[in-house]
């Protein structure tokens, strides 16, 4: 039954300041096949970081859930509160850098939650900055192609660095060996290979099994793993106690607890600041555009979509993060691949979705993710989560790699790029920026940073 909307308006909702709450089943509509797909998907993608989280964190199983289970409400709230019109999710390329600049620069679990509450702080400010001047643009505007191409190659190669790290024992590589390379080879044909796009177009059950996701390489891990012995399934009964795994959280990640990030921490993290904010404006342009090309096809919804609005969100998510929760990363504007899944439906007609927001709350299970709770599914899914991951950086490193190769045509910039990348991915943030801004000023020389401001200036 379609909302009270009028033809041509903002979906309904409760201003505050520049923001619109929008609660479930009062300003969105109940909407089964995004519900059933965020129970699978984005529920069990939201748990990838958890070993991580347990091996090199300090966490126990049930307090990174918990943590995880926090970030996920923190996403929702981007559309629940903030009222952004966009399916959020990670800031997904920026995690390798993340995890070797954490991981290399601390030496135990408090000063590692340490950094990364200045991660997220430092980049709170920025984006409460750059957002509200509005020097976001012009900022970005003014780094050369190259630098940018360098940036995002450097992401690829440290998510493959990351994936087949040798010396992480938590790694899928290393601990389910076959079922992690079935289920990484299986993503990379059903994502990326043209003769399977191809056949897929052709054929609508491969189609109708490419929509799935992760599910099948999911499903193919399970089955392989437990045929070759790597896996085993511990499956629990009942419900994640989360006041008491939140309060033992609290106590080891904490700034209010921990003690907060030391100056030279939160200068260390600067840089790293700074490149997230690349790639997360390159996501924000990303989602204006996916709803420009789609707000035609519906005259009867006015999406409206904010720079500044969703820096200021994001901004206060990341604070919020960073003291509660502390896991830089998880607070990004837009995941891709669902934002296309909810804005094609949409795009279909108001009988099929009247709202986009109906999509996006039920795509994130009403704002809450009552997966995380119940501990069957969760353990059920615990021996499949370091594929998960891997699989999220592969996938995320390959993208990542075809756009950067495209970023420059010229070839001295792209051997310039490929180097700058190689600096990103291998050393600590200010050594990298150093080392890819020098070699770029060397080798292609400082003209491409007075161009790239002139063209800001003709636009």
């Amino acid at each position: 039954m379609p909302t009270n909307r009028r033809e041509g308006e903002i979906q309904p909702g409760i201003k505050w300041g520049p923001f619109v709450i929008r609660i479930p089943f009062v300003h969105t509509r109940f909407a089964l096949p995004e519900m059933l797909q965020g129970i699978c998907v984005a529920g069990a993608t939201g748990l990838a970081l958890v070993p991580i989280m347990v091996a090199s964190f300090g966490l126990t199983f049930e307090e990174a859930v918990t943590m995880a289970m926090f970030h996920s409400l923190l996403i929702s709230s981007a559309w629940m509160l903030f009222g952004d019109p966009i399916g959020p999710g990670w800031i997904t390329p920026a995690l390798p850098f993340i995890f070797a600049f954490v991981l290399g620069t601390a030496t135990t679990p408090v000063e590692q939650f340490q950094l990364m509450t200045a991660l997220s702080l430092n980049f709170a400010a920025l984006l409460f900055i750059l957002g509200v001047t509005g020097f976001g643009a012009k900022l970005v505007a003014w780094v050369p192609n190259v630098l940018k191409g360098g940036i995002i190659l450097g992401a690829a190669v440290a998510a493959f660095l990351r994936i087949f790290d040798q010396n992480d024992a938590a790694s899928a590589i290393n601990s389910t060996p076959i079922a992690a390379i079935a289920a990484l080879a299986l993503c990379m044909f059903m994502t990326f290979s043209k003769p399977f796009q191809r056949l897929a177009a052709q054929t609508p059950i491969l189609a109708k099994i490419a929509s799935l996701g992760l599910l099948p390489a999911f499903l193919v891990a399970g089955v392989i793993g437990v045929t070759t012995g790597e896996m085993t399934f511990n499956i629990q009964s009942g419900f994640l106690d989360v006041p008491t795994h939140a309060a033992s959280m609290w106590q080891k990640a904490s700034p209010m607890v921990i003690g907060w990030p030391s100056v030279s921490q939160f200068v260390a993290a600067l840089p790293l600041a700074f490149i997230t904010y690349i790639l997360f404006f390159g996501d924000l342009v990303t989602a204006e555009e996916m709803i420009k090309n789609s707000q035609p096809m519906r005259k009867d919804e006015k999406l409206d979509i904010s720079s500044n609005r969703a820096h200021m969100a994001t901004g206060i998510r990341n604070g919020v993060m960073g003291i509660i929760a502390p896991f830089f990363g998880t607070q990004g504007v837009l995941w891709t691949g669902i934002q296309v899944i909810i804005l094609k439906r949409w795009a279909s007609g108001r009988d099929k979705m009247d709202s986009v927001f109906d999509g996006i709350a039920g795509y994130y299970v009403y704002g809450l993710p009552i997966l995380f709770v119940v501990l069957p599914i969760v353990t059920l899914l615990q021996p499949l989560l370091p594929i998960a991951l891997a699989v999220t950086l592969l996938l995320t490193g390959f993208a990542c790699a075809t756009l950067a190769l495209t970023a420059v045509t010229d070839p001295t910039e792209r051997g310039a790029m490929v180097l700058t990348a190689i600096a990103f991915s291998l050393f600590d943030p200010w050594t990298g920026l150093l080392a890819g801004l020098a070699t770029i000023l060397v080798v292609v020389g400082p003209h491409v940073f007075l161009k790239a401001k002139a063209d800001d200036h003709t636009t």
